[in-house]
């Protein structure tokens, strides 16, 4: 009777040899598929992770910048909007974007009231450094005036430096 549960025990593990040939599991090695699958999900992480890129919906709502990176405005030209266009209330200043919107004021001895949004978009003491949008009740601002501003900003802007370095 010793010869049926060895035999038995035989037949069994040549099922489950079979059975697991027949699965797409390897003996020893393992779940191809689930090895491809993790292979492909791998190379997916890496070319995402390479293109900043991902296929969720949830990704569009992520932060995809590095947090260290810290945009620099010059601050002669942040402090001499500031003053240049002192007689404009001042709606909304964000110094790390390097937007300054104020809200419409009139200037002193003209009767037109302005409204002025200005981004300084670089550390550098330059003109392509400063943005001004000059907008009237009745539309934009000529591009005389709006010239005329950028030039009285850096204008200013140079005096500060000077004056604070000495020069």
């Amino acid at each position: 009777m010793a010869a049926k549960p060895a035999t038995a025990i035989i037949v069994a593990l040549s099922a489950t040899l079979v059975l697991s040939g027949c699965g797409g599991r390897s003996f020893f090695g393992g779940d191809r598929a689930a090895s491809q699958e993790a292979s492909n999900a791998y190379a997916l992480e890496q070319q995402q992770a390479e293109s900043g890129i991902t296929g969720s919906v949830l990704s569009l709502f992520a932060n995809r910048e590095d947090p260290s990176t810290v945009l620099t405005v010059n601050r002669y030209i942040w402090t001499a909007s500031l003053e240049v266009l002192d007689f404009l209330p001042v709606e909304t200043v964000d110094p790390f974007s390097g937007v300054i919107t104020t809200g419409f004021g009139t200037p002193p001895g003209g009767g037109r009231p302005y409204r002025a949004t200005i981004a300084v978009s670089d550390a550098a003491l330059d003109a392509r450094s400063l943005n001004v949008a000059l907008v009237t009740r009745g539309g934009p601002a000529s591009a005389e005036t709006v010239r005329a501003v950028e030039n009285a900003i850096l204008t200013r802007a140079r005096q500060i430096r000077i004056r604070e370095l000495g020069l």
